[in-house]
C-alpha cells in the first residue's frame, strides 16, 4: 500500500514541476488574467482566505506555511509539521455582515503520510424573498448555506520535498434551488532551493474540477406556450453551468535568522485567475523567541479593465503558548477592503504529538 501510495504521490509532483517548468518558459501564457470573467466564476467561497497568520501575510507565504493552516494555502505545507496532531479554528467577519467559520484537523501517520479534514461555513443571515410581482418583498425570508469539506492527504517526498493533495465537496442552497460539486487542489514545497538554506518554493494549482450548476424545484414555473393549444402547465428551466475559480500559484520565499532569538520570512507570490486579473502578493514576518509574530501583507491586482482591486493591506500578531505539552497559537489579521468595513480574523490552532 505504501508502495503505491509513494508512486501516485511522485507521479503527482512531477506533474507539478513540469507544470511549473511549462509556464516559467511561457510567460506569454501568464500575461494577465480573464478580468473579462470577473463575477462570473461559481463557488467562489472556495477562494475566501482562512487563517490569520497567512492572510495577515497577504497569503504570499505558500512556500513556507505548514502545520494545519497550510491545509488551507498548500497542502504539502501540512507534511512540514513538527507535530503529530493539528487542529485550527477561525473566524472571520467577511463582507456585508457575512461570518466565515472554519475548522481543520490533521494528523500525521508517519510513512502514510499526512492526513487531514476541514470545514468552511458562510453565515449569510436571513435575506429578503422577491419575486417578479413582488420585487418590493414577500415579507418572507430565506438564508443561503454555503459549506465547503475537504480531505487532503500530503508526503515527503524528500526530506526538502513534499507534495498534497485537497478534495473538495461544495454544497450550495438558497431557498428551493441548490448545487453540489467537488473541486481537487494540488501543491509544492522545496525546502533549500538550490541548495540554499532558508530559500523555499511553493508552487499550488487551486480548485480543479467540473461546471457547477444550480438545480430544484425553483426553477420550475407554470406558463402558457405560444401558438400551442394546451393549457397552461409547469416547465422546468435549465441554469447555467459555470467554471470554478482556478488558479495557479507560484512562491518564494526567504527565511533569514536575525539573531539567536529573532527570524524573519519574506514571501512574493504571483498568482493566476480564469476568473478575474492576476493578483501579486507580498508578505514579512518577524518572529522573536519562536512565539511572538508581527506580519504584514500587501496584495495587488494587474486590472487591466481599470474597475481597481477591492483588497490591500494586511497586518497582524501572534503568540505561542505551551500548556501540558500542547503547543497553543493565538493569531489575529486585520485585512482592509476599499469598499466594505475590513475584515478581522481571528485563529486558535494547536498542535501536540
Amino acid at each position: 500500500m505504501y508502495t503505491s501510495l509513494n508512486t501516485i504521490m511522485y507521479l503527482f509532483m512531477r506533474m507539478l514541476v513540469l507544470t511549473f517548468i511549462i509556464l516559467l518558459v511561457s510567460p506569454h501564457n501568464l500575461h494577465a488574467g480573464r478580468a473579462d470573467k470577473a463575477g462570473t466564476a461559481a463557488a467562489t467561497e472556495l477562494l475566501i482566505p482562512v487563517g490569520a497568520s497567512s492572510i495577515a501575510m497577504g497569503g504570499a507565504n505558500l512556500a513556507s506555511v505548514t502545520g494545519v493552516e497550510a491545509l488551507f494555502w498548500n497542502p504539502a505545507g501540512t507534511a512540514f509539521s513538527t507535530h503529530s496532531y493539528g487542529a485550527t479554528f477561525s473566524h472571520m467577519n467577511y463582507l456585508a455582515d457575512i461570518g466565515i467559520e472554519y475548522v481543520a484537523m490533521t494528523m500525521n501517520l508517519e510513512d502514510f503520510g499526512s492526513v487531514g479534514f476541514s470545514s468552511k461555513i458562510l453565515s449569510v443571515g436571513a435575506i429578503p424573498v422577491t419575486t417578479a410581482d413582488m420585487p418590493d418583498g414577500t415579507g418572507a425570508t430565506v438564508s443561503p448555506s454555503f459549506v465547503t469539506l475537504s480531505g487532503m492527504l500530503s508526503k515527503m517526498i524528500t526530506d526538502k520535498i513534499s507534495v498534497g493533495l485537497v478534495g473538495h465537496y461544495i454544497i450550495e442552497k438558497m431557498d428551493k434551488v441548490s448545487a453540489t460539486g467537488v473541486a481537487f487542489t494540488g501543491g509544492l514545497q522545496y525546502h533549500g532551493l538550490g541548495g540554499v538554506d532558508g530559500l523555499n518554493m511553493g508552487v499550488v494549482v487551486r480548485n480543479i474540477g467540473p461546471t457547477l450548476q444550480f438545480t430544484g424545484d425553483g426553477l420550475t414555473y407554470t406558463g402558457e406556450l405560444d401558438d400551442v393549444l394546451l393549457p397552461p402547465g409547469q416547465y422546468n428551466v435549465e441554469a447555467a453551468s459555470n467554471d470554478l475559480p482556478s488558479t495557479i500559484e507560484f512562491c518564494l520565499g526567504y527565511v533569514a535568522g536575525i539573531s539567536d532569538k529573532a527570524k524573519t520570512t519574506i514571501s512574493a507570490t504571483f498568482q493566476n485567475n480564469n476568473y478575474s486579473a492576476d493578483e501579486y502578493k507580498v508578505g514579512l514576518e518577524a518572529l522573536y523567541l519562536e512565539q511572538f509574530a508581527l506580519r504584514g501583507g500587501y496584495t495587488f491586482s494587474s486590472d487591466d479593465e481599470g474597475q481597481g482591486y477591492l483588497f490591500g493591506s494586511t497586518f497582524g500578531v501572534g503568540m505561542e503558548t505551551v500548556i501540558e505539552n500542547i503547543v497553543f497559537h493565538f493569531d489575529y489579521s486585520y485585512r482592509s477592503l476599499k469598499t466594505f468595513t475590513p475584515n478581522h480574523v481571528i485563529t486558535v490552532s494547536m498542535g501536540f504529538n
